[in-house]
């Protein structure tokens, strides 16, 4: 379906609605011609109304503005529709704008389905001193509930036992391992935000699962963007539909899970981030404070963003973890090879990390070369700025573009390739690569990184230790498909794996 027909696909116009099309069409090709206070970032010249959006495979845009990138610069123009957003791609560019320009470019752009799904709330979509104060808070207590702390590494080593379980059912028979993988990564953020994790047979448990990922996918769908564009036009699209009925859903299952949290509350002990939320609520409004930013709705959206944001993220790169051990058999048999020799029969722990190097820099190729998250979420220039010679007004959406900086040719031998001899040296030691940016920069980082870390390394080692990962029967390494499924974070596509235990 191209462009257009999705166009005609959101709406009917009335003829009220095609002369309003017309007036918004004839003041926006005005626009083009405006002067900017300075020279503006180059690009490719837009259409009236539809802007570049006919040259974009909405798709995969992440591709289109990489190959943009290579013939108007790192720092350019696209206009999707009637918005006018500048792209930053490859590493020194994004580095430079996100750390270097931090306040500059530090906003956080609130798109029409974001204002749709709880925004300004919470931490994700949220700007000003409620951004700062919740993220703050939630940075703080994720720490006091073990972020990074063996605490959490025991509740991960715990968690991972369950998956192993779930795994060993299906006796080395193919399965798709979205579900199981999805649910023992929600249920660490289930025990740090509400103190208890969840059985993988509950099914209000796997349904909430279920819809953070879906939404996920789906706000990265075509339509949505077309909406997040034109949505006086295309505010009737079927996803913009399932969103708002999925978000609402959440919503409800979260105050069902939060209620008996308050009615049980103990200030001096929380069990958990809810807990410590309500604390903080309550005493402030003892002490005669009721404007505060601990209300209802940066409670749900804080909660929402965590759990959403944790569950996706560290899923996604688990499951591609284990197709591409799948797909390349002889890097399987050397992360193995090592857990065998420096581990043995025992648990890994997070302090093994530094022993283990072919099998760290194993995780942190699969990241790279994954890129999940291939366009960061949206930021907004909070004031005017040059940057590299260009002007770039206040208010204006920026992408940084962070699969540029994974795949960047200028700082990877090869970008394109799985290879785990980027994170090392010629002696098979471990390496930091600058360019390693899978969790984002600047103020805007992903405050959970050092709890995905965690998770990644101890879930993928405690997995390898106890199953041999092969494609299913009748397909062979080189038929297993790489190719990203459709979404706003770049998931396998649909596949089936055997897990076949060697121990």
């Amino acid at each position: 379906m191209g462009i257009l027909d999705l166009l005609q696909s959101c709406s009917s116009v009335s003829l009220l609605g095609a002369a309003v099309f017309l007036l918004v069409l004839y003041l926006f090709s005005s626009s083009f011609s405006s002067q900017e206070k300075g020279k503006e970032p180059p690009g490719p010249k837009p259409l009236p109304l539809l802007g570049n959006l006919l040259q974009l495979d909405l798709k995969r845009p992440h591709l289109t503005l990489c190959k943009l990138s290579k013939q108007y610069g790192s720092v350019f123009t696209v206009y999707f529709g009637p918005k006018k957003v500048v792209v930053l791609a490859g590493y020194k560019t994004v580095n430079q704008a996100l750390v270097d320009h931090a306040v500059e470019f530090g906003d956080r752009e609130i798109l029409p389905i974001g204002r749709d799904l709880g925004g300004p709330h919470g931490i994700l979509f949220a700007n000003g001193e409620s951004w700062k104060e919740m993220r703050r808070f939630a940075l703080t207590n994720l720490r006091d509930f073990g972020m990074g702390k063996k605490a959490i590494e025991e509740k991960i080593i715990e968690e991972s036992q369950h998956l192993i379980k779930v795994f060993e059912k299906h006796q080395g028979k193919a399965f798709n391992n979205t579900q199981p993988v999805n649910d023992a990564v929600s249920n660490i953020i289930c025990t740090i935000v509400y103190g208890s994790r969840c059985e993988y047979n509950d099914p209000e448990f796997t349904t909430m699962v279920n819809r953070a990922s879906e939404n996920i996918q789906l706000t990265g769908s075509p339509s949505i963007q077309l909406y997040n564009n034109f949505p006086w036009l295309c505010k009737w699209v079927g996803n913009r539909m399932h969103l708002k009925k999925n978000f609402a859903a959440n919503r409800e299952q979260m105050t069902k899970l939060i209620r008996p949290l308050k009615e049980t509350l103990n200030t001096q002990i929380c069990r958990g981030f809810v807990d410590s939320f309500l604390a903080r609520k309550q005493s402030l409004e003892e002490s005669g404070n009721m404007n505060t930013y601990y209300n209802n709705e940066n409670l749900l959206s804080t909660v929402g963003n965590l759990f959403a944001a944790g569950t996706d993220t560290t899923g996604t790169t688990l499951r591609w973890g284990l197709l591409l051990m799948a797909k390349y058999p002889h890097m399987q048999d050397q992360v193995q090879v090592e857990l065998s020799s420096v581990i043995g029969s025992r648990q890994v722990r997070a302090e093994d990390r530094k022993n283990l190097p072919y099998t760290n820099a194993v995780i942190h190729e699969t990241q790279r070369l994954a890129s999940i998250l291939p366009i960061s979420i949206p930021h907004n220039t909070s004031q005017d700025v040059t940057f590299q010679g260009y002007f770039i007004g206040k208010g204006t959406t920026v992408f940084p573009l962070l699969a540029s900086v994974l795949w960047d040719e200028t700082e990877w031998e090869s970008p394109h390739t799985f290879n785990p001899a980027h994170f090392l040296d010629k002696d098979g030691k471990f390496v930091k690569r600058d360019a390693f940016m899978p969790f984002s920069a600047g103020r805007r980082v992903c405050l959970g990184e050092s709890l995905a870390r965690m998770e990644l390394f101890l879930f993928f080692t405690s997995l390898l230790q106890h199953f041999r990962f092969t494609p299913p029967p009748g397909v062979t390494e080189d038929e297993l498909d790489l190719t990203p499924a459709i979404g706003f974070s770049l998931n396998p596509s649909p596949h089936q794996l055997c897990a076949v235990s060697h121990v």
